[in-house]
């Protein structure tokens, strides 16, 4: 990757560098209930102005003191929490943490980006919990935009009128394999091409209309 790509992704989004995130977690609630798995993978560009998946992070989370754990919500993620050998390789959640945010920092600033900007689908779940998980852990650097994020759900309604990820993938012409869904980590690569192929199909048809004049 050249010194310009690095300075393309800088000006691509005004600053922002594009993470995309998935949560698995043990209920809809991010102050009571369990955050239990993160995935996240990071973006490239190219001198066309083409996105494409970069790097990618995964950590297992062993439940906080006290976490709410929904039966309902363990049953359509097939966690379980308590099982022997997720509990040896899971970290706990001021450890992931600290390692995904630092995980983060390193690839937005190699790409001289000012702050990091979360993309999911349904991102409002994902940062919520992202964001609890930081406060419940008194982590102050938080590298993404309080507030701004990018979500596939809308992306997908306007370009295919799907808003479930694994219909909006298909129609996209990705594959889609059922017994991996629900993993943190594949479902953050999915919204991942399925957000870098609505992006480029836009640059194919319209051009860069983003240059650093604009920015």
């Amino acid at each position: 990757m050249t010194d310009n790509d690095l300075k393309l992704m800088a000006r691509r989004f005004r600053g922002f560098y594009p993470v995309v995130v998935d949560v698995e977690t043990g209920g809809f609630n991010e102050k009571t209930d369990a955050l239990l798995e993160i995935g996240a993978v990071t973006l490239k560009i190219d001198e066309q102005g083409l996105l494409s998946t970069h790097n990618t992070f995964q950590r297992h989370i062993n439940p906080f003191a006290g976490a709410n754990m929904d039966p309902a919500s363990l049953e359509v993620n097939g966690i379980d929490p308590h099982h022997p050998f997720r509990v040896a390789a899971a970290s706990d959640e001021e450890t992931a943490m600290r390692e995904f945010f630092r995980f983060v920092s390193k690839e937005m600033k190699a790409h001289k980006c000012k702050r990091a900007i979360m993309i999911g689908h349904n991102t409002v779940l994902d940062r919520n919990f992202i964001f609890a998980a930081a406060e419940r852990n008194k982590i102050s650097r938080n590298p993404f935009h309080p507030f701004s994020t990018f979500d596939t759900v809308s992306l997908a309604g306007l370009a295919y009128g799907q808003t479930v990820l694994s219909r909006a993938a298909q129609a996209a012409g990705l594959e889609w394999d059922n017994s991996e869904a629900h993993s943190a980590l594949y479902d953050a690569q999915k919204t991942a091409e399925l957000f870098c192929i609505i992006n480029n199909r836009w640059t194919e048809a319209c051009g860069a209309v983003w240059s650093e004049d604009n920015c």
